[in-house]
């Protein structure tokens, strides 16, 4: 039984799990930094603990911190959220040795997964297609890299095997300019992830990024929430995403989420999940997998009727799934806008205080967002502040309500990318089709 959770997150996040926790009788505490002190989620909380100043680095990661948090006020699990400690092994594990319940994976699961390298193998065991690529991380030997590059034909992708984020990657188009970004890429992984270990796999020009949600239990029983698509990207960072995917068969549906249902029952994976994959020429390829709950989960809850974070907690909890693969009837479009505090031309951060703030309504249209009117957005964390859902019965009809409450939304005093948002879901070519990843990039520069 879970009869109080610790909240390990801020943000709108935070605010999601402390909902989804009320829901289940679930008393609630709140973690938080100095600069989080007086937040919405802080105040609805049963209880709030502050875990540090606020820098990151010595609150929200501070895993010493937030156990003793959890000791101090006998609660039962920690939901880490997404982003900060949520597919950090080494935190799982402190958890569950501590004698708490974590909310996700194994801590062996999310190292697995964690690792490109590793992930791949797995994949390709469980008969996930992957991209073809060096099979491996890239051995310390100029010539053999060079090998290996010609054997997968240019262009080439180097990337970080512990990369995430966006960090981590690099594109070579010609064998003159491999080996220096060879090692321009082992020197930022290693600056950013502590390990310098990189891959190579074969660069897709035009690929599209689908993305396929799971719930599976400790009883062995696994769910496809069906397919997002996510290729609305600025430097590999998502910025808008709807589900379900175009352009996607239902055979190629049911194909690729048994393979991924089989794959979660050979990892013996538990909670929710993502299987990440570029889709180019009608063809699926495995990049990786997210252990943890996805920023975009209400577009799937939109179309699927499942409460996505509140089956999260039952599997930690032990209860096997509440319902099974035929109980899931996909039904509509939904689309999500992620509304960040930052300058919508030069994507600087923006804080500061929201001098006035109106959230927009109607049929179809959900908010998860932290935010209020006089609220002072920090500038420690990701910029994100709201995510605007719209759902219809048609991705017509999703991105009509979407534009109207982009309309309506006001969030002043701070700079947003709401005019972003408005020029992308009313774009004529994006109404139109399904587009590849570089698409948005491609237009900004334009």
């Amino acid at each position: 039984m879970i009869d109080k959770l610790v909240i390990a997150n801020r943000g709108e996040v935070a605010l999601r799990i402390l909902r989804a926790c009320g829901e289940l009788g679930i008393q609630t505490v709140a973690l938080h930094s100095e600069a989080d002190a007086d937040t919405k989620y802080v105040r609805l909380a049963k209880e709030s603990v502050c875990i540090g100043p606020a820098p990151a680095a010595a609150s929200y990661l501070n895993i010493p911190a937030v156990i003793a948090a959890a000791e101090v006020t006998d609660a039962s699990a920690i939901h880490p959220g997404y982003g900060f400690l949520a597919e950090n092994a080494d935190f799982a594990k402190h958890v569950e040795e501590s004698g708490f319940i974590f909310v996700g994976p194994a801590p062996e699961t999310i190292r697995l997964m964690g690792d490109k390298i590793s992930a791949i193998k797995m994949m390709r065991e469980a008969g996930v297609p992957c991209v073809p690529g060096s099979d491996g991380p890239l051995p310390d030997d100029a010539d053999a890299i060079m090998r290996i590059a010609a054997g997968i034909g240019y262009p080439i992708i180097i990337k970080a095997t512990a990369g995430g984020g966006g960090k981590g990657m690099r594109v070579v188009h010609t064998e003159a300019a491999l080996l220096n970004a060879w090692q321009l890429t082992r020197s930022e992984a290693q600056a950013a992830f502590a390990n310098d270990a990189v891959y190579m796999e074969r660069y897709l020009e035009k690929p599209r990024h689908v993305e396929f949600q799971i719930l599976a239990d400790t009883q062995g029983n696994v769910v496809i929430l069906g397919d997002r698509d996510c290729s609305m990207q600025r430097r590999h960072q998502k910025v808008l995403e709807e589900a379900p995917a175009l352009g996607i068969t239902d055979d190629m549906r049911h194909k690729m989420g048994e393979l991924c249902a089989n794959a979660c029952r050979l990892i013996g994976y538990r909670g929710a999940g993502t299987f990440e994959f570029l889709f180019e020429h009608n063809e699926f390829f495995f990049i990786e997998m997210n252990t943890r709950l996805q920023v975009e989960h209400p577009v799937t809850e939109a179309i699927s009727g499942i409460d996505i974070v509140r089956e999260q907690i039952q599997i930690a909890a032990g209860e096997p799934l509440s319902v099974s693969q035929d109980d899931i009837h996909l039904r509509g479009h939904a689309v999500e806008c992620r509304i960040n505090a930052e300058n919508p031309d030069t994507f600087m951060p923006s804080p500061g205080r929201i001098t006035q703030y109106h959230q927009p309504g109607g049929p179809g249209i959900r908010v998860d967002s932290h935010i209020f009117n006089n609220y002072r957005v920090p500038p420690y964390y990701d910029s994100l502040i709201a995510k605007v859902i719209a759902y219809g019965e048609t991705r017509e009809q999703a991105l009509v309500r979407m534009s109207g409450a982009l309309r309506e939304m006001v969030v002043d005093g701070i700079d947003t990318n709401i005019t972003l948002q408005r020029r992308l879901v009313n774009d004529a070519a994006f109404r139109q089709q399904a587009l590849d990843i570089h698409y948005l990039e491609r237009q900004l520069s334009s």
